[in-house]
């Protein structure tokens, strides 16, 4: 799987971690740069749309991610 689509705009790395470059590199690295499947915010995007991504949803937050899916279907 190559780069997310979405690395140069998420809003999520360009707002909420904005201030903390070494958490949006980490973050960047384990899931826009190597597996965006994993990625609980791509998720969302794929299935519902990127408008429906919750601003605050961590990359890391399958769980949340899967429980969003579940109500929306």
């Amino acid at each position: 799987m190559g780069e997310c689509e979405f690395i140069e705009n998420c809003p999520f790395f360009n707002g909420q971690l904005a201030e903390k470059p070494v958490e949006i590199e980490k973050l960047k690295e384990d899931y826009c740069r190597s597996n965006n499947l994993h990625c609980a915010r791509y998720v969302i995007a794929m299935a519902l749309g990127k408008e429906k991504m919750p601003s605050n949803l961590y990359p890391h937050e399958k769980e949340v991610a899967y429980n969003l899916l579940a109500e929306e279907g």
